[in-house]
């Protein structure tokens, strides 16, 4: 995953999907599947996990986060 920009995606690469059964929302970059999330907090790591620096600011930027 590119840290400089989400490419050429026609989407943002990073997807936070409808609430599970559990109440946690599973979290894709690109297709991958990087766990499942019960806060903003457990995205961000997630998507520090992932590579991303400065993750906390990609949340509300729809270039990324879908």
């Amino acid at each position: 995953m590119d840290p400089g920009h989400p490419g050429g995606t026609d989407s943002a690469p990073i997807v936070v999907h409808q609430p599970s059964l559990t109440g946690g929302r599973r979290v894709t970059a690109r297709g991958s599947i990087l766990g499942l999330a019960h806060s903003d907090e457990g995205v961000v790591e997630f998507l520090r996990r992932a590579g991303l620096p400065g993750a906390e600011g990609l949340l509300d930027d729809p270039a990324w986060v879908n």
